[in-house]
């Protein structure tokens, strides 16, 4: 009995870390960045003046008036305020107007040279090349490249609005929440959480990764200070959430905030994603000493069946009551792992990894690319997205591992952290951790930390969907 009550009370930490993670660095966020004045032009000469178009207006707030609107988002003050007829007016006021901006397409009536589309089919191939050849998320890469490659054929059409296969594609799963929503549950039927439920404290490394999301935020208001590139707070929130290493988590958050722009940081987040074998262990060495890659961590203890399927039950309740608009992200994954950890329904699961998650992915990649044409993409604010989500990769890896460097200091002899699997604090399940374990296999072959990184890895993947959720609370 007192296995079990422990167990629970783990698994109610665990989550409770993370959803206070995500207001913690809302909180800062949101001080940093509200604005209430943006006259003067930015440029290097008035450095003072880089701030994020698209936050002036919004007037600063401090930490109480915060946690009251954060109070007033949650489910609870849902549940047990009754909006009256002048508030829902004004909703669907405001909603209807957001519809009519959605509703416009920035790059109507742009058009470029014909040779552009040349360029842009090279830059096709180029990616095809990348997912075939090298071995960069094939599965994802070459369907995108293929899209790339049809919508930009002169006179082929597949692009055009209202019968063109790739347009159809787009507007049925890419340009609303639908084809996320999709993968999110295949991701849920294939994670594992017992490695986070054993060790709940890891769930600190999956928060702090959440570093470069936010802190990419000054980034973007800086790279507002290059002539030419003029990103707003919506593009901004698109672009830092790069950082989380989670393809299906960009697409939400752009689609909902950015659709502009969802093409070139859909394409950023799976290349950064494919190229974590390789950005991620320079970083992580350059933080570690050679005695902190030696530390030997335990093997996770086992997890029961019963905390397996408590753990997706528990994290949907605590969405519903704290965060609502984390839901839609949060809510599939606990669905997909509900269905893979109760045991009962197989072929739902099987289903779920397998024929559906491969149908989706083909279909959201082939409508990813659809948006890769020349107006979208060659101007310098979709090069700087490069820039920028190579920053917030790089931050969030340092994140984590600098989190558990900080928690070492704290933790008794014989329960010390490897700083290596804190890099795992990403999203990007299950290659982070296998990266740490390979990093840390580099110097005590023996040393196995593989386990002892997917609790992070799998806390990135709820981390980065709070995240979401709160860009989208904020300015949705």
């Amino acid at each position: 009995m007192n296995t079990t009550k422990t167990n629970v009370k783990n698994i109610f930490i665990t989550l409770f870390v993370l959803l206070g993670i995500a207001m913690v660095f809302s909180v800062g966020k949101s001080t940093i960045f509200a604005q209430s004045e943006y006259e003067e032009q930015a440029s290097f000469r008035t450095i003072s003046t880089a701030k994020i178009k698209g936050s002036e207006g919004i007037k600063n707030i401090d930490v109480p008036t915060f946690l009251t609107n954060m109070w007033q988002n949650t489910g609870i003050y849902k549940m047990i305020h009754t909006e009256t007829a002048e508030e829902k007016a004004a909703a669907q006021a405001e909603a209807a107007q957001e519809a009519a901006k959605a509703s416009n397409d920035p790059f109507a009536g742009v058009s470029s040279p014909a040779w552009y589309s040349l360029i842009m089919i090279a830059v096709g191939f180029l990616i095809v090349y990348l997912g075939a050849a090298k071995d960069f998320e094939p599965l994802l890469l070459i369907p995108i490249g293929f899209g790339t490659i049809f919508v930009n054929i002169l006179g082929a059409g597949m692009g055009d609005a209202p019968n063109g296969m790739l347009h159809i594609i787009y507007k049925a799963g890419v340009g609303n929440e639908f084809f996320p929503m999709l993968i999110f549950m295949g991701i849920g039927a294939m994670t594992d959480f017992g490695p986070l439920i054993a060790n709940p404290k890891t769930a600190l490394l999956g928060g702090a990764a959440q570093l470069g999301v936010f802190a990419t935020m000054f980034g973007v208001a800086l790279f507002n200070l290059i002539p030419g590139i003029d990103y707003n707070m919506k593009q901004a929130c698109a672009i830092a959430i790069i950082g989380g290493a989670d393809g299906p988590t960009t697409i939400y958050v752009a689609g909902k905030l950015a659709p502009e722009m969802l093409a070139v940081v859909a394409v950023a987040a799976y290349s950064y994603m494919a190229l974590v074998p390789l950005i991620q262990p320079p970083i992580m060495k350059a933080l570690t000493t050679k005695k902190e890659r030696l530390i030997t961590m335990p093997q996770v203890r086992p997890v029961s069946k019963t905390e397996k399927i408590l753990f997706p039950i528990m994290l949907l309740i605590l969405t519903i009551l704290l965060l609502p608009p984390a839901a839609p992200l949060i809510g599939m994954l606990a669905f997909g792992n509900f269905i893979q950890e109760v045991g009962c329904v197989d072929r739902l699961s099987k289903t779920l990894q397998n024929e559906m998650m491969n149908i989706v992915s083909i279909l959201l990649s082939l409508g990813v690319g659809s948006q890769m044409t020349p107006e979208k993409i060659i101007n310098p604010n979709s090069l700087g997205i490069i820039a920028l989500g190579l920053l917030a990769f790089i931050i969030a890896t340092a994140g984590g591992v600098l989190m558990a460097k900080l928690m070492n200091i704290f933790l008794p002899k014989n329960q010390k952290i490897n700083p290596l699997i804190g890099s795992a604090g990403v999203s990007a399940v299950p290659m982070a951790a296998r990266v740490s374990n390979k990093v840390g296999m580099e110097y005590d072959p023996s040393n196995f930390l593989l386990m002892n990184a997917m609790g992070p890895n799998v806390a990135g993947v709820i981390g980065t969907a709070i995240a979401a959720g709160v860009f989208i609370a904020t300015y949705a």
